[in-house]
C-alpha cells in the first residue's frame, strides 16, 4: 500500500535520527549529511517540521566541513535556515552561528562558542567533534573579524578567540603556514596585516548559481506549507450548504 504524507514524513523523522550513528561515524558522513538534510527539501521539511533539534548535528557537521570551499557556501544557506527556525528551536551551536553571521556580535559568539564545549561534550554523537569544531568555530571568528578590519591587534584577537597573546600568534603563524590565511604578523607592532584575497569573478559566479537551487527549494517548500495551511483552515462547501435534513 502507498504511504500516507503523515506516514512518509513519520518514516523521514526516523530515518533522519537512526542515520545519525552513520554520518558521525563514517569518513564521509559529513558531507553526506550537509547533501541529504540541507539540499533535499523532503528532509529538510521533515526536520522544520518534526525535530527542528537535528539542525544542532546539521550546523555541527557544517562547522567541521574540511572542504573550506563548500564549508563557505554552505554556511550562508544554513544560516538562512536557522533563522527560519530560530522561533521554534535554539541551542549554543545554532546561536554561535547567529551571532557571528547575523548579528555579527563578536562577545556573544566567544560566549556562545565556551558554551558549546558543554554541549559537545555531553552529546554522545557530537564529542569525537569537538577539537575540529573549537579549531574551525575559531577560524570563523577570525576570518568574519578580519573581514571587517584590515589590520588587528594580536592581543584584541586573542581576547575574541579566547586564547592568550602567545597562543593567539602561534595559531595564526600556522594558518599562514598552511597556506589557509592571507596575511603577515608585524611582531614588533604586535599586529596581523590582511592581504587582498579576493574572490574571483568566476567563483563568485559559482557560489551564487550553487545558492539559486537551494533558495528555489526554500521558496517551493514555504509555498506549499501556506497553501496547506490555507487549505485546512477553508470550510468545505458541505458544511456551508443547507443540507436539507431539518
Amino acid at each position: 500500500s502507498v504511504s500516507s504524507p503523515l506516514q512518509s514524513l513519520q518514516q523521514r523523522t526516523w530515518l533522519i535520527h537512526w542515520s545519525l550513528f552513520v554520518f558521525f561515524n563514517h569518513p564521509k558522513g559529513r558531507d553526506n549529511i550537509i547533501d541529504l538534510f540541507l539540499y533535499q527539501p523532503q528532509y529538510l521539511n521533515a526536520i522544520q517540521t518534526m525535530c527542528p533539534h537535528i539542525l544542532r548535528y546539521l550546523t555541527t557537521a557544517v562547522i567541521t566541513n574540511k572542504d573550506v570551499r563548500k564549508r563557505r557556501q554552505v554556511l550562508k544557506d544554513l544560516v538562512k535556515v536557522i533563522q527560519q527556525e530560530s522561533y521554534t528551536y535554539k541551542d549554543p551551536i545554532t546561536e554561535f552561528l547567529e551571532c557571528l553571521y547575523v548579528n555579527f556580535d563578536f562577545d556573544s559568539a566567544q560566549k556562545k562558542l565556551r558554551e558549546c564545549e558543554s554541549v559537545l561534550v555531553n552529546d554522545f554523537f557530537l564529542v569525537a567533534c569537538l577539537e575540529d569544531f573549537i579549531e574551525n568555530a575559531r577560524l570563523f571568528i577570525f576570518e568574519t573579524f578580519c573581514r571587517i578590519h584590515q589590520c588587528i591587534s594580536i592581543s584584541m584577537l586573542a581576547d575574541k578567540l579566547n586564547m592568550t597573546p602567545e597562543e593567539a600568534e602561534r595559531w595564526i603563524v600556522n594558518l599562514i603556514r598552511n597556506a589557509r590565511l592571507d596575511a603577515k604578523i608585524d611582531s614588533k607592532l604586535g599586529h596581523v596585516v590582511m592581504g587582498n584575497n579576493a574572490v574571483s569573478p568566476y567563483q563568485q559566479v559559482i557560489e551564487k548559481t550553487k545558492s539559486l537551487s537551494f533558495r528555489s527549494q526554500m521558496l517551493a517548500m514555504n509555498i506549499e506549507k501556506r497553501v496547506a495551511h490555507s487549505n485546512r483552515n477553508e470550510t468545505p462547501n458541505w458544511a456551508a450548504q443547507d443540507s436539507g435534513f431539518y
